[in-house]
């Protein structure tokens, strides 16, 4: 904002990249899980043809990750929809920023405790929700189906008016055509050299580009560890961090607990919405208005039921944690399960595989690497919604519950800067750290043992 100093530019730049970081790494993660898996017979395959890396990327890697792309694309909408309230109104101290736009006036019908204004919210995201479904996602979810990596056909497979209209327009394919031979050209050209031999992945060394790399990194982290604890130690103590370690540890605790919870719920019925492209369709619209809902709008309802009842907000609030980052899981499990080969699936069938054998040896393998993704996007997106969800009002009534979300939310709304920053580095610590002991594990897990291959 200080580039724009008096403009409203400033602030408009800060909300499009709060809207961005909840929007982006979904999509980055599912890019990359697709990299990670694409089938050895496929990358041999390229080899074969003599294809460059540039033709690798558009022949092969880009189309492989297609499904799950535009399913983690849909997510994306949805994620900056659910954020869009904290990107438009903003309290930082005695400063106040509003932007024009549903987010800040949803903030202001919440403090006014204005449930017709609130009503009307939720009547226009219906109807938003309904309009780029029809119009964008319905037609990419058909059109990323001729991409599946499969030796058969599926029995039915995803439909859309808005792609068969295009498919028989002549006029929309001669306006098209121009683009689409540009693309075409731009695939075919090699703009590398070619591969002397395939790459092995899992035998490869670090080249000394790598090493350069990591050590660059390294030296920046280092630079960052540096300034912050010089910033932090001028306005906190060491109390101060041991109190933000332990708020940590209690939002941790929520976190993972909650993406168990979600996994139970929403692997079997993404698997079944997966399986049915029909049921998919009629699901799609719902799922992303509810992926899209704003905690904001289930503030009343958690407060007068605490406050009334005189529950735990520890335990009450938890919910608001996960309503938007259960739906990367559920997302994500769709994603795999379309892309789930149906020779695969034929085979099971042969076999007469049913019941528990049927989910361990069949469908479990072949949506992990994807699941694995959705609980890696649930859970950044988990610890997002913290900063949200541990402290809530409605109107002057304000429920907090212990976490580092709330200590967060609370020091910037008094503009305590070192604390904000304290509370931000330990959470960027704890994601950091369970990444690492968690989730790339898994990831190597699904590349190495649950390969398409």
């Amino acid at each position: 904002m200080s580039l724009f100093p008096g403009r409203v530019a400033g602030a408009e730049a800060a909300a499009i990249f709060a809207i961005f970081t909840s929007q982006a790494w979904n999509m980055t993660f599912s890019f990359y899980q697709s990299l990670r898996t694409v089938p050895r017979d496929l990358e041999e395959a390229t080899y074969n043809f003599r294809f460059s890396a540039w033709q690798r990327f558009w022949r092969l890697e880009v189309p492989f990750a297609m499904p799950g792309l535009v399913w983690n694309m849909m997510m994306s909408m949805s994620g900056g929809w659910f954020f869009v309230v904290a990107s438009e109104a903003i309290t930082v101290g005695d400063r106040t920023i509003t932007l024009p736009g549903i987010g800040a006036y949803l903030a202001q019908a919440t403090a006014e405790k204005d449930l017709a204004a609130v009503g009307w919210v939720v009547l226009a995201m219906i109807a938003v929700i309904i309009l780029y479904d029809q119009l964008m996602f319905r037609p990419l979810v058909a059109w990323a189906d001729k991409f599946r990596f499969e030796q058969t056909s599926a029995q039915t497979a995803p439909s859309s008016w808005l792609l068969d209209l295009f498919q028989r327009s002549r006029l929309l394919q001669t306006l098209t055509s121009p683009g689409s031979l540009l693309l075409h050209g731009l695939a075919r050209r090699r703009f590398a050299p070619l591969r002397k031999r395939p790459i092995r992945l899992d035998h490869a060394r670090s080249s000394t580009a790598d090493v350069m790399w990591f050590a660059a990194v390294a030296a920046i982290a280092a630079f960052a560890a540096w300034r912050i604890i010089a910033y932090v130690a001028a306005g906190v103590g060491w109390d101060d961090v041991l109190d933000a370690v332990k708020l940590g540890l209690f939002t941790l605790t929520r976190v993972v607990v909650l993406i168990a919870v979600a996994s139970l719920i929403w692997v079997p019925i993404g698997v079944e919405v997966g399986l049915r492209p029909k049921l998919a369709e009629k699901i799609q619209p719902l799922a992303q208005f509810l992926a899209a809902f704003p905690a904001n709008l289930l503030f009343p309802v958690f407060v007068v039921a605490i406050v009334n009842f005189h529950l735990n907000p520890d335990i009450w609030l938890s919910p608001l944690i996960i309503l938007g980052a259960q739906w990367y899981i559920l997302f994500n499990v769709i994603a795999g399960t379309t892309a789930y080969p149906n020779d695969f699936r034929e085979a099971a069938t042969n076999f007469r595989m049913r019941g528990w054998q049927w989910w361990r040896q069949v469908m479990l393998p072949g949506i992990f690497p994807y699941f694995v993704t959705g609980a890696i996007t649930a859970a950044g997106g988990a610890w997002n919604a913290s900063i949200v969800a541990e402290a809530v009002s409605w109107g002057d009534t304000k429920v907090t519950a212990h976490g580092l979300g709330a200590y967060i939310a609370e020091n910037t709304a008094a503009g305590d800067y070192p604390k904000i920053v304290l509370g931000i580095a330990i959470m960027s610590m704890l994601v950091t750290l369970f990444n690492r002991l968690l989730w790339r594990p898994l990831y190597a897990y699904a590349e190495d043992r649950l390969r398409l291959d």
